[in-house]
């Protein structure tokens, strides 16, 4: 983007639009976002932080890369710090993160780890607590996703990944981080467009997103009562290490195409739905799903 970019312009025009370049990552699971073309972006350019969450502890997992990066990066330049959980594979990509992190002058804190395993999840809010003190705000935005052929082609293996990544460690992680969290804090989970548009070939994934929205629901109607907040960003498709990890070439250079903006989002695009949940200008915004696809309708 651009300097003047930050003006009022046609969103359908304001990044490239597909087809992009024939790409896969499938044979090198997770993905990276440094070997995409184009490059996603994240916001270092352009995003400007206005104090509104001076002072905060926030964790984010999936904090490395995509829409993760991004959300780190305006929590720090919203004056938060921030630990990021991801895999020990992505730790190029983390170490990115944390730079743009420090270089606004807050605290980044790395933890590498695969959150399907119950004992990382909780290392992961330990580390917080020992490092912060406290946890502000939990950012539940780690996900697994692979391209099926159909239900014959999802084998256990996949299912069993798939659940562990995307909600049974959301469940984990917030029970262990309510203990931690004062009041006014926020938990926000990453849902998706595909809880209501559900395609075929992501049929794993989007059955976890669609527990995601519910189980937020019940969530938010329970931690009310000490305080806090917990709301469900929901992506349509975004331009991140994800896509390419878990399609297929020809897929991935049409992603996004079919959006009614003819695009898919860039994260930085993103960024500012998690700012806005996780500050108390959302004091009164409690179990509700905040869509930003693209003019995907949700339900």
């Amino acid at each position: 983007m651009t300097e003047d970019q930050h003006t009022q312009q046609d969103p359908t025009t304001q990044y490239q639009q597909p087809p992009y370049d024939e790409q896969t990552q499938m044979d090198q699971h997770p993905g990276h976002e440094q070997e995409m073309g184009p490059k996603p972006d994240y916001g270092y350019e352009t995003y400007r932080g206005s104090g509104r969450l001076e002072g905060k502890k926030a964790v984010i997992t999936g904090g490395d890369s995509g829409i993760g990066r991004a959300v780190a990066l305006a929590f720090a330049r919203e004056g938060a710090d921030v630990l990021i959980s991801y895999l020990e594979e992505e730790e190029a990509d983390a170490t990115e993160t944390a730079g743009v992190v420090e270089e606004a002058g807050r605290q980044c804190v790395k933890v590498p780890g695969d959150i399907v395993d119950e004992a990382q999840c909780q290392a992961v809010i330990q580390k917080a607590v020992d490092e912060f003190g406290r946890i502000d705000v939990l950012v539940n935005n780690a996900a697994h996703q692979m391209t099926v052929n159909g239900i014959a082609d999802v084998s256990t293996e996949l299912l069993d990944r798939t659940f562990k990544t995307n909600i049974y460690a959301m469940f984990w992680l917030v029970k262990a981080a309510l203990p931690h969290m004062p009041e006014g804090g926020s938990i926000i989970n990453v849902g998706s467009i595909q809880a209501y548009q559900p395609s075929p070939p992501l049929l794993p994934y989007s059955s976890t997103k669609g527990a995601i929205t519910t189980f937020t629901k019940g969530l938010a109607q329970e931690v009310v009562q000490y305080g806090l907040r917990a709301n469900t960003v929901a992506p349509g498709p975004v331009w991140t290490p994800i896509i390419p990890a878990s399609m297929p070439a020809d897929t991935v250079s049409q992603f996004g195409g079919t959006s009614p903006m003819g695009r898919p989002a860039q994260p930085a695009e993103l960024a500012p739905a998690f700012v806005f949940l996780a500050s108390q200008e959302a004091g009164y915004v409690n179990g509700e799903t905040l869509g930003v696809t693209g003019g995907q309708p949700l339900p």
